[in-house]
């Protein structure tokens, strides 16, 4: 029965695959929680940093700082994070959605755009799309640490302030829960209040311990040392700390889509497998029938 032998091969095929995205869904969803601990851990320091920038923005100092300075947007800079690897649905294709529609805009502006990515699946957007890229780093690992990241960073940071780029800004995914993850675009530098306004929005659906930007906006500072020193910092951690953030957020978003596209994955391979059986027991049957037939025919004729 050639045709039997064919749907049990296919069969074994797909209980194969579905073993794998079986494992493939548990490893993820094990990483998840360490990448949602990690995010967790670090969202305190941001908090912090940010409502240190929102008072230092607000202060009155005897000198306007570069990041804090708008500018005629000629050149946009844009740090895009997505992941290293792919089978995790749809979460880098709709980062890639809603960065084209911007690209799109902007270039009908007439504004020039330059790039740095993170994660291995936006250079390989970009090697289709096209686009100047800068600066990239891939290949982060489940656990990435800042100094992983600062190529990417220093490189940007000193195009805006040579003044080859006049808006700085990051597009990534952030994690609303484990069905859910949002691509989003923000503009890091140079530093706007609204951006504050968008992000107390972000951390308000997740956190009840929401950053209170209307109080912060009031706050000045005696400065104990040179102030353009202070200010520098802090604002080059703004920057760091929001770019990390980013980086975070998005592995904890991939681990996320993995484990649901995998347990999705291995639900169909289920249905495909079941299906299967269902059309060998049928040509089963129906070879069955046909020798039992013939052997009645052939009886009925002696």
């Amino acid at each position: 029965m050639a045709v039997g032998k064919e749907i049990r091969t296919k069969i074994k095929s797909v209980k194969n695959t579905q073993k794998i995205t079986g494992a493939m869904q548990m490893v993820a969803a094990s990483k998840m929680r360490k990448t949602q601990n990690q995010m967790l851990a670090t969202s305190p320091y941001a908090k912090q940093i940010v409502k240190l920038v929102s008072h230092l923005s607000q202060a009155d100092v005897e000198f306007d700082h570069v990041y804090l300075t708008k500018r005629e947007v000629k050149k946009v800079g844009i740090i895009v994070v997505s992941s290293d690897r792919g089978l995790c649905g749809g979460l880098n294709n709709n980062l890639f959605k809603l960065l084209s529609a911007d690209i799109a805009r902007w270039s009908n502006e007439g504004k020039t755009i330059e790039f740095a990515t993170i994660g291995n699946k936006a250079n390989t957007f970009f090697n289709r799309y096209g686009g100047k890229i800068l600066a990239t780093a891939s290949h982060l690992g489940d656990q990435p640490t800042m100094a992983q990241l600062l190529g990417v960073m220093n490189v940007m940071l000193t195009a805006y302030r040579n003044g080859e780029i006049d808006e700085l800004r990051i597009y990534g995914n952030i994690f609303v829960n484990t069905m859910v993850q949002k691509p989003v675009g923000m503009q890091l530098l140079p530093i706007d209040l609204s951006t504050f306004e968008s992000l107390k929005a972000e951390v308000g659906k997740q956190d009840d311990d929401a950053i209170d930007l209307e109080q912060t906006m009031k706050w000045d500072y005696i400065y104990d040392m040179d102030p353009k020193k202070l200010i520098n910092v802090v604002l080059n951690r703004y920057v760091e700390s929001t770019i990390y953030q980013a980086v975070v957020a998005n592995i904890a978003c991939e681990m996320a889509a993995r484990m649901i596209a995998m347990q999705a994955a291995t639900d169909n391979a289920q249905e495909i497998v079941e299906n299967l059986q269902l059309v060998y027991n049928k040509a089963r049957q129906a070879a069955i029938t046909q020798e039992i037939s013939e052997i009645v025919g052939g009886a009925a004729a002696l």
